[in-house]
C-alpha cells in the first residue's frame, strides 16, 4: 500500500459494542491509568456472564444493530482467560442455536498489556477464535518511555514492564499482522514521543493509535513541547518515507478545520450506544461510568441482568451530541474538527452531576497537534508535487476512503 491510512471501523454505525469487565485486577500500576479503583476481588462470575448474554440475545429489539463486538477488558482481561473462553464458547453456541442475526457477524475484541500473551490457555483461545478475533497489545514506545509509566504493581522499587511485553510482540504480529498498538501520552513522557513512534515501527507494528490523556494533568508549556515532538516526527515520517507503509493517528487530513454542524454534530464516542457489564451484573453506558473509573462522581447504572435496561436512565445519553455539551468557544473554534473528548471524563470533571459539560483540558494540546498536522501535510504534498506523485496519492487516497466498511 503506497499511502497508509487507518483501518475503517468494522461495520461502522451498524455495530453494537458490548463490554465485559471480567476483572478489576492487573499486574501493572500504570501511572496514567484512568481506572482508579482497580482491585483483586471484583471478578466476574460465570452465572453473571451467562445471565448477561441470555438477556442480550433474548432482547433483540433493544439491540437492533446488524453486528456485534464482544469486548473484554479489565484490569488485565487475560487474567480471566478461562472465563473469557467459556463466555465466547457460549456466545457462539447460542448464536447458532437461536439462528441469531449476529451469527457469523460478530467479533471478539481484547486489549491487553501483553504480559500473559504467550500463556498456553491464551494461545489455545486465540487458535480457536482467530478468524473472529482482534487483539491489541499496548506498548508505549521505547523502553524508557514505556517503563516511565507502565510499571509492575507492588514492586518496592518501580519496575518497568517493557521487556515482559516486547518479547511477545513477534508472536502477536505473526497472528495479527495488521494490528495496531495503543499509545498514551501524559505530561512526563512528551519528550519521548518521536523516538517512541519510530521505535514501535521498528518492532514491526505499522499502525500506531496514539492520544493524550483527557484528564486535566497538563503543565504550563506542555503544548509547545508536544508540538516540537510532532514536528520532529513529521520530518522523520516524510523524509524516511514511512508514510508509504506506516500510520500514526496524530496526522490526519480531516483534522483542524472549522465545524460543519450539519455533518459533524455527533457525539465523539459511543457512550449510551454501547453497553458495559461489571462483576455485579450492572449495566453502564460505557466502562468510564463504572465506579472504578471515576474519581469524583457516583457511577451511572442504566440497568442490570435481573431488571434489564432502564430506558429512562439511558435516554439522556442518546441525546448527546457536540452542541448539547460543548461551550460556545468549542463550537466557534476554527480548528475544532478532530478535537476529541471522553464522555466519562466529561462527567467526572463536571461542576455538577451532568453529562452535558464538556471537559476542555486538552484544548491547547489539540491546537498544538493541529499546527504540527498542518506542517506534516504541507510538507508531504510539497514532496509529492516535486516527485510528480500527487495524482497518484489522490487516486490511492480516494480509493481507500471510498472502500466500504
Amino acid at each position: 500500500m503506497l499511502f497508509k491510512q487507518s483501518e475503517s471501523i468494522w461495520q461502522a454505525q451498524q455495530t453494537k459494542n458490548i463490554t465485559f469487565i471480567v476483572t478489576k485486577d492487573c499486574q501493572l500500576a500504570c501511572k496514567y491509568c484512568y481506572l482508579v479503583g482497580k482491585n483483586s476481588h471484583e471478578r466476574m462470575s460465570w452465572p453473571i456472564a451467562k445471565a448477561s448474554i441470555d438477556y442480550i440475545l433474548s432482547h433483540s429489539y433493544e439491540f437492533p444493530e446488524k453486528s456485534v463486538i464482544w469486548d473484554f477488558i479489565g484490569g488485565e482481561p487475560f487474567l480471566e482467560i478461562d472465563l473469557i473462553d467459556k463466555i465466547c464458547d457460549y456466545i457462539k453456541s447460542e448464536l447458532y442455536r437461536l439462528n441469531h442475526p449476529w451469527f457469523d457477524s460478530y467479533r471478539f475484541s481484547i486489549t491487553t498489556n501483553g504480559i500473559n500473551y504467550n500463556n498456553d490457555k491464551v494461545q489455545n483461545f486465540i487458535t480457536k477464535n482467530l478468524h473472529h478475533l482482534s487483539i491489541t497489545i499496548t506498548i508505549d514506545g521505547t523502553k524508557k518511555k514505556h517503563d516511565l509509566n507502565r510499571i509492575w504493581k507492588g514492586e518496592g522499587k518501580e519496575k518497568g514492564s517493557y521487556e515482559d511485553v516486547v518479547k511477545n510482540l513477534p508472536l502477536w504480529l505473526s497472528q495479527f499482522p495488521d494490528s495496531s498498538t495503543k499509545v498514551t501520552i501524559s505530561s512526563d513522557d512528551i519528550p519521548y514521543i518521536c523516538e517512541s513512534v519510530l521505535h514501535i515501527y521498528s518492532l514491526g507494528v505499522k499502525s500506531v493509535n496514539i492520544n493524550v490523556v483527557f484528564e486535566n494533568a497538563w503543565k504550563h508549556g506542555d503544548d509547545k513541547r508536544f508540538e516540537k515532538q510532532l514536528l520532529r516526527l513529521a520530518d522523520e515520517v516524510i523524509d524516511r518515507n514511512y508514510y508509504k507503509e506506516y500510520y500514526c493517528s496524530f496526522f490526519a487530513e480531516s483534522l483542524g478545520k472549522p465545524l460543519d454542524l450539519e455533518k459533524d454534530n455527533q457525539n465523539w464516542c459511543g457512550a449510551g450506544k454501547m453497553m458495559s457489564i461489571d462483576a455485579a451484573g450492572n449495566f453502564y453506558p460505557c466502562t468510564r461510568f463504572a465506579a472504578y473509573s471515576l474519581r469524583e462522581k457516583k457511577p451511572i447504572i442504566i440497568g442490570n441482568v435481573n431488571d434489564g435496561i432502564d430506558s429512562n436512565k439511558l435516554r439522556p445519553f442518546l441525546t448527546l451530541d457536540r452542541t448539547t455539551q460543548s461551550p460556545q468557544k468549542c463550537i466557534d473554534c476554527e480548528v475544532a474538527s478532530g478535537c476529541a473528548w471522553c464522555q466519562g471524563e466529561n462527567y467526572d470533571a463536571a461542576d455538577t452531576d451532568t453529562i452535558y459539560q464538556r471537559s476542555t483540558a486538552i484544548c491547547k494540546m489539540h491546537k498544538a497537534r493541529v499546527r504540527a498536522n498542518n506542517y506534516y501535510w504541507n510538507k508531504l504534498f510539497r514532496k509529492l508535487e516535486l516527485e510528480g506523485r500527487r495524482e497518484e496519492y489522490n487516486a490511492t487516497h480516494k480509493k481507500q476512503t471510498e472502500k466500504p466498511c
